[in-house]
């Protein structure tokens, strides 16, 4: 059987993605080199916001084309959006052979296999997953699963429930496997990351599974995504601080600097206390590079609330924003407060924080230039391009990227030392290379590590 699946929305289901592919895999499945000759399609959906969702539904729509065009025998919907709408979407899309929610990824084989298309043999796999993308030195690793945070705009405990940390042993292991596989940097992926352990209470938190990681795998690099300031603890600073291996970059959502706007959106921190964090967190890291997200047009956001925003962004000068408009979901508590903010509104002061923010982001980018930084390749040169890389303050595929001139005979995954001489398009860096830091095919260490024994799971107990 030849498969594809299509991933949409975050990483966390670019890493279910790749589960469902290696247990495909682990049941005789064989990756299609085309959506055309693939004979079962599996579409990963995000029903996140508005715009996912319909850019869901129309990779459903578009896959389902290859019934007629294409081999396809099987069309699967699976995912967030399946979670929260699966009677719906079973109404409106009757070409869909098969719907799974997030919660149901373990029934993809037991489906298929129902149906001929797989072998019938329910085999163990020690938590594989097959990456199908062009950069697999940069892997995504989830620690955790699901939300405990209230916020009242946002769906995810919807449609991945509670939060519930994974073991830290499973945790440890699955970093190996990515080793492995060529991984050389491993982004760190929750819906919050400084959550991680609560649940568990047997004295492991995110600082214990950082120095798990680094002491139990070689990769050179690992990077913290999503990270509610709350959570950054000293003790959890100091360990960052302290480790060459953590790049020095965090992902804070803070989602808004106006208390009103904040307190509406049932947010656990307020702008005295964001900035006292976003203080304490340079002061302990130096160098340290933090991103945000923050949402405009909530509900009853006054021009007075969008301008403390604006004001706080200047204050404190954070290295990334992104910045989104407000979008009502269903089920959650802002779907029943007034959308009183026109669109048209929500957009331009969408515009006017981008554009402030690359003002900021320039001023904070030019304080780099002249100066040695770590960097990744990512892209070797083409007779066209120049060699592409990463700075540590640079996540993929969110921040930019680092053009590097002369540089031979180095392949992707390989770090190196590099001289940042300009910026350019916003948020890229020119930069001269240097010496090599760690070759991509060397440990980042010489040292021997103990290896932990794999887990045979099924593909649905590995990390959920």
């Amino acid at each position: 059987m030849l498969f594809s699946v299509i991933t949409l929305g975050c990483d966390k289901n670019t890493v279910d993605s790749e589960r469902y592919r290696a247990a495909l895999v682990a049941h005789g499945g064989e990756p299609a080199n085309t959506l055309d000759e693939a004979e079962v399609i599996v579409v990963n959906t995000c029903g996140f916001i508005d715009a996912a969702k319909r850019e869901s539904i129309d990779a459903i729509v578009d896959a389902a084309r290859y019934r007629d065009g294409g081999n396809l025998q099987l069309l699967a919907a699976v995912g967030c959006m399946v979670q929260r709408y699966e009677s719906e979407l079973r109404d409106a899309l009757p070409e869909v052979d098969l719907f799974l929610g997030a919660a149901d990824m373990d029934r993809l084989v037991p489906e298929l296999a129902s149906r001929g298309l797989l072998n019938s043999d329910l085999l163990a796999h020690p938590g594989e997953r097959v990456y199908d993308g062009d950069l697999p030195h940069v892997r995504y690793l989830k620690v955790s699963e699901g939300c405990d945070h209230g916020c009242a705009f946002c769906a995810i405990p919807l449609m991945r429930g509670r939060h519930r940390s994974f073991a830290l042993g499973d945790v440890v292991r699955e970093a190996q496997l990515l080793e492995l596989q060529g991984a050389r940097e491993i982004n760190l992926v929750a819906q919050d990351l400084a959550h991680y352990g609560r649940d568990i209470r047997d004295g492991n938190g995110l600082a214990e599974l950082l120095q798990a990681l680094l002491r139990e795998t070689d990769v050179p690099w690992y990077r913290l995504l999503y990270i509610y300031s709350a959570g950054l603890t000293p003790r959890l600073l100091e360990t960052i601080a302290r480790e060459p291996r953590i790049v020095r970059y965090l992902d804070i959502p803070m989602q808004h600097a106006s208390d009103v706007v904040l307190a509406r959106m049932r947010r656990p921190e307020r702008r005295g206390r964001q900035r006292e964090k976003i203080q304490q967190i340079r002061d302990a890291i130096p160098g340290v590079a933090i991103r945000t997200t923050v949402i405009v047009g909530f509900p009853g956001e006054s021009e007075s609330d969008f301008q403390e925003l604006c004001d706080f962004l200047e204050e404190v000068r954070l290295e990334r924003v992104g910045v989104f408009t407000f979008s009502r979901q269903e089920g959650t508590r802002a779907y029943e407060l007034p959308d009183d903010v026109p669109e048209q509104v929500k957009r331009e002061r969408q515009e006017r924080v981008s554009q402030l923010q690359r003002i900021i982001s320039a001023e904070r980018y030019e304080r780099l230039l002249g100066r040695s930084h770590r960097a990744i390749i990512d892209r070797v040169a083409t007779p066209t391009e120049r060699t592409q890389a990463r700075l540590e303050i640079q996540a993929d595929d969110i921040d930019g990227v680092t053009w590097l001139d002369g540089v031979q005979g180095h392949p992707a995954g390989t770090i190196i030392e590099v001289e940042a001489h300009a910026v350019a398009d916003d948020f890229d860096f020119l930069a001269r290379p240097g010496r090599v830091i760690v070759p991509s095919s060397d440990a980042a260490s010489a040292k021997p590590r103990k290896r932990l024994p794999l887990m045979a799971t099924t593909v649905g107990s590995f990390g959920r």
